[in-house]
């Protein structure tokens, strides 16, 4: 079983973000995306916040958001990276399975990606994903730069906004006819 340590909010702007901007998109009638919640077990509390401080994983997280985009299944994680190279073990091969699953039955999935001290948003299609994935599994980098990432893929900040729509449609057109 895995343990989780609270490391403060690490992340919770991002997914902040990203809560609010599906609120939206909900409310627009454009998309309704839900956050998946990963179950834990608390097994230290802080008396005076009444915080979790410690807890174990109760089963491994697929995807941080999933739902449908105008009748089209999305499922997407949330990274956070501090500099501009995002380490590929902050995805997991679970993950990446799961993704590979939804995306073979018809639906897209992609990774939302904040590097913090660049200030910048990405929207990383999962063909990319995979890319750098089976890159680092070969001996090669085992991160990808922001440099590597398309500029037509950085995803605009509207206040505390995040419109990934804009992405989400250039993934979709970028796909092959299926059939």
């Amino acid at each position: 079983m895995a343990t989780w340590n609270s490391r403060g909010l690490r992340g919770s702007l991002l997914e902040d973000m990203i809560n609010q901007t599906n609120e939206k998109y909900r409310s627009e009638h454009l998309a309704l995306i839900q956050k998946i919640p990963t179950p834990i077990t608390p097994v230290r509390m802080d008396k005076a916040s009444h915080q979790i401080t410690l807890a174990y994983f109760d089963q491994r997280s697929t995807v941080d958001y999933i739902g449908a985009v105008q009748g089209i299944p999305v499922c997407f994680d949330a990274k956070e990276c501090k500099t501009g190279n995002f380490p590929i073990q902050n995805i997991h091969e679970h993950q990446i399975v799961f993704m590979q699953d939804f995306e073979d039955q018809g639906g897209i999935a992609f990774l939302v990606i904040y590097f913090s001290e660049a200030g910048r948003f990405f929207y990383l299609p999962y063909g990319k994903l995979v890319y750098f994935w089976n890159r680092s599994k070969t001996g090669h980098q085992k991160h990808f730069s922001i440099e590597e990432l398309d500029p037509a893929y950085e995803i605009r900040c509207n206040g505390f906004l995040l419109s990934y729509l804009e992405q989400l449609q250039l993934d979709i057109l970028s796909r092959p006819e299926p059939g």
